[in-house]
């Protein structure tokens, strides 16, 4: 008497793009996810409307930059929060042992989430930038004149930190896998780290010329200055592998050997 037996040697295996699809749908097919998406969006909104409205009432000058600026200041705390909400909603709602049951190749799967966390950002530049123009063209209306200042190598400064943002909150929800912790320490690092560090620069003068190495944050004004300075280069190499490189491959070592319950 033979046994029978599935044999799935033949099975097509999941395309990426399927992966991809999946993916971006959990993004926002839940309240958790789908409420921040508003949130960006509307905070944006907000953050535009005070800012066109002081500055029309002071009569300050302001041009296009200014308006994206405003949105760059607000998303770069909140893109990092959507790239935690990317990775750990998938072990706080406990829907990870359908997702590796599916799809058993993790790296794809971390690959398709991070993809997603990329285009969600993109399409949050392109949403900011476009708020940011009708604004300035509504204050040209107001006060009769208006200043476009804002060129291609800014979109792209304002682009790539945003994205680097985005991935410092993925790294995070790499690492704990839980969305309150990774939250809570990003926050430590958005805030009390950057006021240490200026403390200890203040204080002691070989912590000053080091802090550059290690200040992530600091370290990438250089792209939105795009340096021609090698050193601020390096600096910002160095304390993205810090910051960013080494909390994200150890993350990604864990996902990938992390338990599925």
């Amino acid at each position: 008497m033979t046994t029978a037996t599935l044999d799935l040697r033949g099975s097509t295996p999941t395309p990426f793009a399927r992966l991809l699809r999946v993916e971006l749908r959990k993004s926002y097919d839940t309240r958790a996810g789908l409420w921040l998406l508003i949130s960006i969006g509307l905070l944006v909104l907000a953050a535009e409307v005070i800012a066109l409205s002081v500055t029309t009432v002071q009569d300050e000058a302001m041009q296009f930059g200014d308006f994206v600026g405003t949105a760059a200041f607000l998303t770069s705390f909140l893109l990092p929060v959507l790239g935690i909400m990317v990775l750990t909603t998938e072990w706080s709602q406990r829907t990870a042992m359908v997702t590796f049951s599916l799809e058993p190749r993790r790296p794809r799967v971390i690959a398709a989430k991070a993809l997603v966390g990329v285009v969600l950002t993109l399409a949050t530049v392109v949403v900011s930038t476009v708020i940011g123009a009708v604004c300035n063209a509504l204050y040209g209306l107001i006060e009769g004149h208006v200043d476009w200042t804002f060129g291609w190598s800014d979109f792209a400064a304002f682009t790539i930190t945003q994205i680097l943002a985005m991935f410092g909150g993925f790294a995070l929800a790499a690492l704990f896998l839980n969305t309150p912790a990774a939250i809570v320490v990003f926050f430590i690092y958005k805030w009390v780290l950057p006021g240490l560090f200026a403390l200890g620069a203040g204080l002691m003068d070989w912590f000053d010329h080091l802090r550059p190495w290690v200040d992530f944050q600091v370290a990438q004004e250089a792209i939105w200055d795009w340096s021609t300075s090698g050193r601020a280069w390096a600096e910002l190499v160095v304390s993205g592998v810090v910051w960013l490189g080494v909390p994200l491959a150890w993350g990604i070592w864990r996902v990938l050997r992390a338990e599925v319950k």
